[in-house]
């Protein structure tokens, strides 16, 4: 099944300054959010194998919405994350259907590699509910300077039958990171722990 999307919003945070303090390079976090119809609203169905279909469809459009917003090639992502929120008339289930089973794959192809869980949140809400959406480098869970969220929110969205999905993909970690950690220069990426 193919979604039915009504809008998409694209939105890129870039800061400069953290404390007082010039960063030498900004940090820059995207996030791409899809609005699509919930073709299961206000019914329960047993099989809900057309939600991870869509989920690998929106995983793909959004990964590579990020990396066009941040003008960057897909390897030098370094962060991902997603989120969905699920009007009033779907259910929880739903969001773990496009979450989970296929949207991972067509992610990380839009960033090259991502050998990393993807962190996730799901959420239920109204027009105007915000998300915040976890990030972790995508190649090493154990990077400290990454462990970090991008609050996502449509003010139209999600209406009682509709579902809004959220990628944010990063070019760096936060700001003037200081707890520690696996360091990005350690990454072997192959066991996406370390």
């Amino acid at each position: 099944m193919k979604s039915r999307i009504r809008k998409i919003v694209v939105q890129l945070d870039e800061i400069l300054m953290e404390n007082g303090q010039t960063l030498t390079m900004p940090t820059r976090r995207a996030l791409a959010m899809a609005v699509i119809e919930n073709p299961f609203a206000g019914k329960f169905v047993e099989n809900l194998d057309s939600l991870s279909q869509i989920g690998e469809e929106l995983g793909g459009l959004l990964g590579e919405r990020c990396v066009q917003a941040l003008g960057i090639l897909p390897g030098q992502a370094h962060s991902y994350g997603k989120a969905v929120i699920v009007g009033e008339s779907g259910e929880l289930e739903h969001a773990a259907a496009i979450l989970h089973p296929s949207l991972g794959k067509a992610l990380r192809k839009a960033v090259e590699k991502g050998a990393a869980l993807i962190p996730s949140a799901n959420k239920m809400g109204v027009m105007g509910t915000a998300i915040d959406v976890p990030l972790g480098h995508k190649d090493a869970a154990w990077v400290g300077s990454h462990f970090d969220a991008m609050e996502a929110r449509v003010s139209d969205a999600p209406r009682a039958n509709e579902i809004v999905v959220a990628i944010v993909v990063t070019d760096s970690g936060r700001p003037l990171p200081r707890i520690g950690g696996l360091q990005v220069s350690e990454i072997k990426g192959l066991d996406g722990l370390r």
